[in-house]
């Protein structure tokens, strides 16, 4: 998919989100910030804690809330980390995003400073994926 920048909207929310993220481990904090079918803008950030695999990724939280608030479909969603380098979604949420997305949806990785550093399509993001038509 070609680079295109992230919307302004979804950016901020992402970034607003990155700023009350939990990280006193790491210090690194992510946002996200997602937009459903229904327009809704939905952000979550990473909490950490001191069993380390048991926090919480920025997209699992903003994923949990959209199911929360009865949004089940994900058009596009924004992943905020720090400084320069693509923060990309890890395993897990990239399998989190696949479930609640079509392959119309769009991420985007973007820096700190909220330049868009990667525009991908579901099927970039996690090619070849399992999902729930494999389960019939």
């Amino acid at each position: 998919m070609a680079n295109r920048m992230a919307p302004a909207d979804l950016v901020a929310a992402a970034q607003a989100a990155r700023k009350n993220a939990y990280a006193p481990y790491s210090n690194f904090l992510v946002g996200a910030a997602l937009r459903t079918d229904n327009g809704a803008i939905i952000a979550g950030c990473n909490v950490e804690n001191a069993a380390y695999p048991e926090g919480v990724c920025a997209e699992g939280g903003a994923i949990s809330a959209m199911v929360l608030a009865g949004e089940r479909k994900i058009m596009e969603i924004v992943v905020v980390g720090s400084g320069d380098v693509a923060c990309t979604p890890c395993g897990g949420c990239r399998q989190k995003i696949r479930e609640f997305s079509g392959p119309d949806a769009t991420i985007y990785i973007i820096s700190e400073a909220g330049k868009t550093l990667l525009t991908l399509s579901r099927e970039e993001l996690i090619p070849h994926s399992f999902g729930p038509e494999n389960l019939s």
